[in-house]
């Protein structure tokens, strides 16, 4: 039997914290270790509670969400966070990102999406809502692509990693890259593991980032 996912919620509004708890208390495949009002012993808990993915709310009292993020990554980087938020604000999203969020999502996201995102950041993708998804291609000015010889790119991608990484770019998932490739998410992974290298990244946000910065799509 399949080991269910743990997830942990950080959300100060009672009302949201107790629908979304409900959610994910009845959906199977899923399990709920945790709905906290605020993220100050973040530490703490994750090593009592040994989330895989978290729903962290920005705006909480103590300290706020983007902080939060920050220690938790520092003591777990493995650990997928997912930003909850009510804020589209271009700082909000950078800083998010900057910070490590493995995915940036609307609170007004429907069910089956959050559900979709949870699935999806755990099989290595980045869930974003599209408005989010273009302003974080916003945040990142492309520079003028450099001379290359073919089928490489300035970071030694192949023609095929370069696809894949554009992909990614997009907001694609494993399993929307796996479809639109015609190819296994075994080997998707096994392509993304070898972006990471050449890029030397170590996730999904980073990889995007400087794909960006550097023009390598």
């Amino acid at each position: 039997m399949e080991t269910p996912t743990r997830v942990l919620i950080y959300e100060d509004n009672s009302d949201l914290r107790a629908s979304l708890s409900q959610l994910l208390a009845g959906t199977q495949g899923l399990e709920l270790v945790g709905a906290l009002g605020n993220c100050m012993q973040a530490t703490t808990d994750i090593a009592r509670l040994t989330p895989d993915v978290i729903l962290m709310d920005i705006d909480m009292p103590g300290i706020t969400g983007i902080e939060g993020l920050r220690r938790i990554k520092k003591v777990a980087p493995q650990v997928n966070v997912v930003m909850l938020t009510v804020f589209e604000d271009n700082d909000r999203v950078f800083e998010a990102i900057c910070a490590g969020a493995d995915g940036y999502l609307l609170k007004k996201t429907p069910p089956a999406k959050l559900l979709d995102a949870i699935s999806e950041v755990r099989l290595g993708g980045a869930p974003m809502t599209p408005a989010i998804a273009r302003q974080v291609l916003r945040l990142f000015p492309r520079s003028k692509p450099m001379v290359t010889v073919p089928d490489e790119s300035p970071a030694n991608l192949s023609a095929r990693e370069q696809e894949i990484l554009g992909l990614l770019v997009e907001g694609y998932s494993y399993k929307m890259i796996a479809a639109d490739r015609g190819i296994s998410i075994d080997t998707v992974r096994s392509h993304i593991k070898k972006i990471y290298e050449k890029l030397h990244v170590r996730s999904m946000t980073e990889a995007v980032s400087k794909a960006l910065r550097q023009g390598l799509t």
